[in-house]
C-alpha cells in the first residue's frame, strides 16, 4: 500500500480501488495502510470498492514518520462479516520502540469460522534476528490448535522474504498457496519495473516477498489452491508492491 509515502497517495489509492473492483476478492490483507482524519484507509477502501468491510490495527513496521498526521497500520477487507479480532504483538528484541503486530480476524464464512492473519514483518538485514523471531511467532499463531476447524487458516502478509531465503524457514510448514496453485515461480511482487521501487533493498528486489500461506483446518486435510496471479502490476502502479491473488477452494 505504501502508506502516505510518495508518490501521491491519493492518486495511488484510486488505483487500489480500481484493482479491488476488477479482482473482486473475498478477503484482502493490507500492509502499510493508515489511520487518521477520523477514519482509516481500510474503511475508505471498503466503502469505495463496495460489498466489503474493513478493519485496521496499528503496527510499528514501517515506523510512522514523526511529523506524520496519520499512523501506519495493517488492515483487512472482507466480504464476510467479522466475528472477532485480536492483535498480537510480534517480537522485536533488536529494533527499539513499539512492536510490530499481527491482526487475527475470525470471519463468519458460510461454512464456519474462517481465521485470517494479516501482518508485515521486518525487512532490514541488520534486524534479521527480529524477522526470524517474528516468523516463528507467526507460525505458532497460524498452527494454534484453537484455530482448528472445517476451514483452513490463512496467513497473508508482506513477509519481506522470498520462500527460499533462510529467514523464511520458520514458515515452511505452511502451504505456500502461490506455489500450490501453480503460480509462476519467477514472479516478483517487489519489482524493479516500478519507478518508485526501493532499489536499495537488493536482497528483496525482483523477488516474491508477499505471500498467502495456509494450513488445513484439521490434520489430514489439504489446502486446495487452484489459481494464482498478480494484480496491480501494470502502470500506473498503485503501490510499490504487486498484489498476490490466489483462489482457494473450501
Amino acid at each position: 500500500m505504501l502508506w502516505r509515502f510518495e508518490p501521491a497517495w491519493r492518486d495511488r489509492e484510486a488505483g487500489i480501488v480500481e484493482t479491488l473492483r476488477t479482482v473482486r476478492p473475498d478477503v484482502v490483507g493490507l500492509q502499510e495502510t493508515w489511520s487518521g482524519d477520523g477514519t482509516t484507509q481500510p474503511e475508505r477502501l471498503a466503502a469505495l470498492a463496495g460489498d466489503l468491510t474493513g478493519v485496521w490495527v496499528p503496527t510499528a513496521l514501517p515506523p510512522t514518520p514523526e511529523e506524520a498526521g496519520a499512523q501506519v497500520g495493517i488492515g483487512l477487507l472482507t466480504r464476510w462479516p467479522i466475528r472477532a479480532t485480536e492483535v498480537h504483538d510480534l517480537p522485536h528484541p533488536q529494533r527499539p520502540g513499539p512492536p510490530p503486530t499481527a491482526l487475527l480476524a475470525t470471519l463468519d464464512h458460510p461454512r464456519g469460522p474462517l481465521h485470517v492473519i494479516v501482518t508485515c514483518t521486518e525487512w532490514e538485514p541488520h534486524y534479521e534476528a527480529d524477522q526470524r523471531a517474528q516468523n516463528e511467532a507467526l507460525a505458532a499463531l497460524a498452527t494454534d490448535p484453537r484455530l482448528d476447524g472445517d476451514l483452513p487458516v490463512l496467513l497473508i502478509g508482506d513477509l519481506n522474504a522470498a520462500a527460499d531465503q533462510p529467514v523464511f524457514a520458520p514458515l515452511t510448514g505452511l502451504t505456500d498457496a502461490w506455489a500450490a496453485a501453480g503460480g509462476d515461480p519467477a514472479a516478483a511482487t517487489l519489482s524493479s519495473a516500478v519507478p518508485f521501487a526501493p532499489l536499495e533493498c537488493t536482497h528483496l528486489i525482483d523477488r516474491r516477498i508477499d505471500h498467502v500461506l495456509a494450513r488445513p483446518g484439521r490434520p489430514g486435510a489439504a489446502v486446495d489452491a487452484v489459481r494464482a496471479t498478480l494484480a496491480g502490476d501494470r502502470p500506473e502502479y498503485p503501490s510499490d508492491h504487486f498484489a498476490v491473488v490466489v483462489d482457494l477452494n473450501f
